[in-house]
């Protein structure tokens, strides 16, 4: 597809715009004019118009078919909810409009959004408050363990290390050494959880910490996660919740009463808010109520009039991690959710996404090993090993056929415990005729892997672009227009 630059035509016009009125300042330096004309395209309306439609027939997303990317949770964002994101209410409400006005009400209903929300997700996890500030799941990631750093700080700890599960998401020991800390790594076991024998060993007084997924990044849930809060506790630490696969247990279990002190959530993931694309995202942090004190200012709080208004009031927070209160767009999608499913839909999620993971893993498990042999829970962990050695066929190839077949290539090489791995997290909201339709397509690249394993190399060949030399394109990278041919760089 050629860029715009390249349809331009010399005077064609789709605008005509009338000249300036302004006059031009006299103490401009002449210097800082420019001597030509501004080389921008220049098209009619109907050429842009059938430019821009045509990028979009490019684009893919949850929209438009499967996105089974593994720990991501691409799932579908229900309309209803960008509708009432929209309401001019909430889309034209400034932040800096005062709480209240003359007796009247300029930011009571947002004001009451953020305080029913936080209310709402006590409740889904256990915690006793949250902020809804952090802008991002690894935003609250960082704010998380800065609550974690005031704690100890506050009780006089000098305490240096946070431990990692090795399987741990990489955002975890990067937010665990911004925050200034030292990390340490905890093995897994053959069963793909944590190693408890070997935890037991690292923890000492120099431990503030672990930060936790459950399930984890292998889709399997920690059978001893009780006796890991309680002995990271033993020696005056705190344990973590990444959020990121909380849509596994929605409405079936709550990490406050597992033993955790701090939870993220990433509102993309579990609560259907829109995911991808560069944001904005929203990543709001739960507490327990040791850590009150140290969340964020300002706290929404409701007076005894009903009233609702900002509380600034608190000398232990860990003070402000974004701007006014978050992306409340992004919160108010989640809220819309939460009430849509309620007390009864909640545990369908997880059962929904437990039972699609599981199915995907039984119809493949044949021809793509499970990393681990036993159940998983909303997404399962495969490996191209057998035909990695049997043809050759690696899971880049895998994912670059899936390409030619309609579909979004799973996660790959992720986690790295995984040799050859292939992370599928189908989410509770694909039917299955669609499940059958993407089993279908892995089972046909098997297929074609055992009778024509060059042509799956040679992956994809549909697209405008076809493979790539991607550790090339990552240190040489160019931009420009690709003519539309299968190119190998």
């Amino acid at each position: 597809m050629q860029l715009i630059f390249e349809k331009s035509v010399p005077g064609r016009h789709g605008v005509r715009v009338a000249r300036s009125d302004v006059p031009t300042s006299i103490n401009l330096d002449p210097a800082l004019l420019r001597p030509t004309p501004p080389e921008v395209p220049e098209l009619s309306e109907l050429d842009v118009v059938r430019h821009f439609t045509g990028l979009s027939r490019l684009n893919y997303g949850v929209d438009t078919n499967l996105y089974p990317l593994g720990s991501c949770t691409m799932k579908y964002n229900p309309k209803v909810a960008e509708r009432i994101a929209a309401y001019p209410g909430f889309a034209h409400l400034h932040p800096l409009l005062p709480q209240l006005r003359l007796g009247g009400s300029l930011t009571q209903g947002a004001l009451q959004v953020l305080h029913d929300m936080d209310l709402m997700l006590r409740e889904v996890t256990g915690m006793a408050g949250f902020t809804m500030q952090p802008m991002a799941g690894a935003h609250g990631e960082l704010t998380g363990i800065m609550i974690m750093a005031a704690y100890h700080r506050d009780r006089g700890h000098r305490k240096t290390t946070i431990l990692i599960p090795d399987s741990a998401h990489g955002t975890n020991p990067a937010t665990a050494a911004i925050a200034g800390f030292q990390v340490r790594t905890v093995p897994s076991n053959d069963q793909g959880c944590i190693d408890l024998d070997k935890l037991r060993a690292m923890l000492d007084d120099d431990v503030a910490g672990l930060m936790m997924t459950c399930p984890n990044t292998l889709g399997l849930f920690e059978r001893d996660v009780e006796r890991i809060c309680a002995e990271v506790h033993r020696v005056g630490g705190l344990v973590y919740y990444d959020g990121a696969n909380l849509n596994a247990i929605l409405g079936k279990a709550r990490p406050g009463d597992m033993g955790f002190d701090i939870v993220h959530l990433n509102l993309h993931k579990s609560f259907a808010t829109p995911h991808g694309g560069g944001g904005p995202g929203a990543g709001p942090v739960g507490v327990a109520e040791r850590l009150l004190d140290f969340l964020p200012v300002s706290v929404v709080i409701k007076r005894d009039d009903g009233t609702y208004a900002l509380e600034y009031d608190r000398p232990k927070s860990i003070g402000y991690v974004a701007p006014f209160y978050g992306n409340f767009g992004v919160v108010l999608r989640a809220y819309v959710y939460l009430l849509m499913l309620g007390r009864e839909g909640l545990p369908r999620v997880a059962e929904h996404a437990v039972l699609s993971a599981n199915y995907v893993m039984a119809r493949l498990r044949d021809l793509y090993a499970p990393a681990v042999d036993r159940p998983c829970m909303h997404e399962c962990v495969l490996t191209a090993e057998t035909l990695l050695a049997e043809h050759g066929i690696r899971a880049l190839d895998i994912a670059k056929g899936l390409i030619d077949r309609g579909f979004h290539p799973p996660t790959v090489y992720f986690p790295l415990t995984v040799h050859e791995a292939m992370m599928v997290e189908p989410t509770e909201t694909e039917s299955k005729e669609t499940l059958d339709a993407f089993i279908a397509a892995m089972r046909e690249i098997a297929a074609e892997a055992a009778r024509a394993p060059e042509s799956l190399h040679a992956a994809p060949v549909t697209t405008p672009v076809g493979r790539l030399d991607e550790t090339r394109a990552a240190r040489d990278l160019n931009i420009a227009a690709a003519p539309l041919c299968n190119c190998g760089d």
